[in-house]
């Protein structure tokens, strides 16, 4: 007979904090990479959410990255890509986009509109050191493209990266082994996920309130939670709806050496980078 894992509990919960980036786009900022050690595979995660067009017109202007992937999801609004590669593309309501950044790329984004709501994420995955120096190269993933999983008892789940029961997700195979979901759940609705055994699993909280585990934490909306590393995710809501964003990963457990847009693994190779990027070489 086989004994049944625990569901996993809340380790810690992050409270998003105000703050900017880019040229002054708004944002709320979850966890950056002071806590990557603890995070690993998981680097930096905001939200952006504004109806004031002062809050995001600006956009990102063109800025390096060397070392990690970059993954934005569209909520709502729309963000053109460019990037000094040649490539350019268009991320729409629902979209997503997979960049990996590796060995180097200098892109750009600028929001396609000038008024109304522009909502989305921006999650930083580390790549291991045997892939850091890789080619790089992104998809731009329509909403069309991610499968929506209908729940039995009423909700819904996308499938960004990774699967839940047997419906994948379009993102290709990555070193993380990340998966991606978008939980949208009715009041009173149970969702479970089974997430591979020792990968950091987050939730954040998108609206509404919601419970987790067994002993039923409650979190709120832009509260992350650190799960513990075994068993299934459990979700449920109460006498509300919730939706919530669930990010899971296998950690490398290397060193992380961190400088602004870099991500490597030791000082030496942070210097390379920046003597790199200033000369022209990405």
């Amino acid at each position: 007979m086989t004994a049944t894992m625990p569901d996993r509990t809340v380790q810690t919960v992050m409270q998003g904090h105000a703050t900017s980036d880019g040229a002054g786009v708004k944002l709320v900022r979850v966890f950056d990479p002071r806590q990557a050690q603890q995070l690993d595979p998981f680097l930096l995660f905001d939200e952006f959410r504004s109806e004031e067009a002062s809050d995001y017109v600006a956009g990102f202007p063109p800025h390096p990255h060397r070392g990690f992937e970059t993954v934005t999801y569209m909520v709502v609004g729309r963000m053109q890509h460019k990037d000094n590669h040649g490539n350019a593309g268009d991320l729409g309501p629902g979209g997503v986009q997979w960049m990996s950044a590796a060995r180097g790329i200098v892109h750009e984004e600028r929001p396609q509109q000038d008024h109304g709501l522009m909502w989305g994420y921006q999650l930083w995955v580390n790549l291991p050191a045997a892939n850091k120096m890789d080619v790089p190269w992104y998809d731009d993933i329509a909403a069309t493209r991610i499968p929506t999983v209908v729940l039995p008892g009423g909700g819904t789940v996308r499938v960004i990266a990774g699967a839940f029961g047997d419906v994948r997700g379009p993102v290709r195979p990555r070193p993380a082994e990340p998966t991606y979901l978008d939980v949208d759940l009715p009041a009173n609705a149970r969702c479970e996920i089974a997430i591979p055994a020792g990968h950091t699993a987050l939730v954040h909280g998108v609206t509404g309130k919601f419970r987790i585990g067994a002993d039923g934490a409650s979190i709120a909306s832009r509260q992350c939670a650190l799960l513990s590393r075994e068993g299934n995710v459990v979700i449920t809501t109460g006498g509300e709806p919730g939706r919530v964003l669930v990010l899971a990963g296998k950690p490398f457990g290397e060193p992380i050496a961190h400088h602004g847009p870099f991500v490597m693994n030791s000082p030496a190779e942070l210097r390379q980078a920046i003597d790199d990027f200033q000369n022209d070489r990405f």
